[in-house]
């Protein structure tokens, strides 16, 4: 056993030890569970509803939680003969009555949140179908799921994807809802069962391209767009990509971060740290510095569920970055945030103001439009300060005064134009203003963390040349 090898051992021992459950608590949730499903089945007889089947799946059922970060998954399957309304009507009803506080959270169709006894709980309705492969809702493979790990997974396996769910979340990269884009506990439990343990998947992992396949059946073909950073087919619906949730950057950032573990192992590769916070004067002395602009975009907050609400803000994000290089302004960096009452997007852009003149180019002399371009610069009221003009290439052009050259009055008045999410458009339109007329708020201090605050989880060390 090599040096790195056996210190990569002992700490991988000590982190096992800190973040695993006691006895006591696997017992106290393995009574909880119990209790969960027969109140679910005794909520149905009582309101004589059709449910078939209610099973607690996901950690809590394998015991691969880990000791802060816990919460029920009760999962109300019904017949598939029941319609999709009565689907959620008898779900929300059973949920309801077992849940203390419940809250309607939205999916590809709603489930509660709430609390029975000290545990968060999700009862999300589904259908019992017999085959994993064929779902109605993306729910229905979940019993598969559960059995399929069940069998493969030893109490050696069960720590090793503990470790591996904390080496993700010390990075930054453990979750699949929108706003992280990581990896989701099923994939990281799919990935520990196929590679035999943490240490061997980052062995594997130090070695990936973008993109990678990783088959459980070599059969396999899963339905992937062009973008995809990792394809770990379903094993219990080959043609369903696990890890379609998984972006690039984060992708990206595993393969380092394991081949830095690997390279120079350290108990830092599994401790999270939360970036500090940036305030208002922060993010404008790191303008400054930097000798760029910002461009804050604040939107009233609508009533959204995360996991609908971040596509939306990032696509908003996209869309003012696009049009701010489209205006003609270099872009060096966006951000966004959301908090309970605001969202916000931060665009940086290397000056704030456009030239006065624009040149604005024309057909090729030759081409029967040319004459249209010649009659509308000609007129006595076109606005032109040269031309028009022929360029070194042969086209027609001329320079004209812009009517508006901030970047904000411009993204103002492109709002409406701009391609971005449904309940985004319909709300009110945003307000825009440089940072240093911005009031500060707490979703703006995270935008600016995004935007200035960039740096690679776990960087604690320095690493040796990589030798493979």
């Amino acid at each position: 056993m090599t040096d790195d090898v056996a210190a990569a051992a002992d700490i991988e021992r000590r982190v096992l030890a800190r973040i695993s459950p006691t006895p006591e608590m696997l017992a106290r949730v393995a009574n909880i569970r119990d209790q969960l499903v027969q109140a679910a089945q005794n909520a149905a007889q009582e309101r004589k509803s059709p449910l078939e089947r209610a099973l607690v799946a996901g950690s809590a059922a394998r015991g691969t939680f880990l000791v802060d970060r816990f919460d029920f998954d009760l999962f109300l399957l019904f017949p598939t003969t029941l319609d999709r309304a009565g689907l959620e009507a008898q779900g929300m009803a059973i949920g309801r009555a077992i849940l203390s506080n419940p809250e309607v959270r939205y999916a590809q169709h709603p489930y509660l949140r709430g609390r029975f006894e000290e545990f968060s709980v999700e009862a999300v309705p589904g259908y019992a179908v017999p085959d994993g492969a064929h779902p109605i809702t993306a729910v229905d493979r979940t019993p598969f799921h559960q059995q399929w790990l069940s069998v493969r997974e030893t109490p050696e396996l069960v720590g090793q994807v503990r470790l591996a769910k904390q080496f993700l979340r010390a990075h930054g990269i453990y979750g699949s809802e929108a706003k992280t884009g990581g990896f989701s506990g099923y994939l990281v439990e799919l990935l520990v069962i196929k590679f035999g343990g943490l240490r061997p998947l980052l062995e594997a992992a130090r070695n990936w391209t973008i993109p990678t396949k990783i088959a459980h059946d070599a059969a396999s073909k899963p339905r992937v767009p062009d973008e995809v950073a990792l394809v770990v087919d379903d094993p219990v619906d080959p043609a369903r990509n696990v890890s379609t949730a998984l972006t690039r950057r984060n992708m990206a950032a595993f393969i380092l971060a394991a081949d830095r573990y690997l390279q120079s192992p350290t108990e830092g590769a599994f401790e999270a740290a939360s970036p500090a916070p940036l305030s208002l004067d922060d993010g404008i002395a790191q303008s400054s510095r930097r000798g760029t602009h910002v461009a804050v975009m604040r939107f009233v907050r609508p009533k959204l569920v995360d996991d609908i609400l971040y596509p939306q803000l990032q696509k908003a994000e996209r869309a003012a970055s696009t049009e701010a290089e489209r205006l003609g302004f270099t872009v060096l960096g966006t951000a966004s945030a959301a908090a309970d009452e605001e969202l916000v997007v931060l665009v940086e852009v290397d000056h704030r103001t456009l030239p006065a003149v624009q040149v604005r180019r024309g057909p090729p002399v030759g081409l029967a439009r040319a004459d249209d371009f010649l009659a509308k610069w000609l007129d006595p009221g076109a606005n032109v300060v040269q031309g028009p003009y022929l360029t070194e290439e042969g086209q027609l052009a001329v320079d004209t005064i812009r009517a508006e050259r901030h970047l904000e009055a411009l993204l103002a008045e492109a709002w409406p134009r701009l391609p971005v999410g449904k309940d985004l458009r319909a709300g009110p339109p945003p307000t825009v203003g440089p940072l240093n007329e911005t009031p500060s708020s707490t979703a703006l201090s995270q935008a600016l963390v995004g935007l200035f605050g960039k740096r690679l989880a776990g960087l604690r060390t320095a690493s040796r040349p990589t030798q493979r």
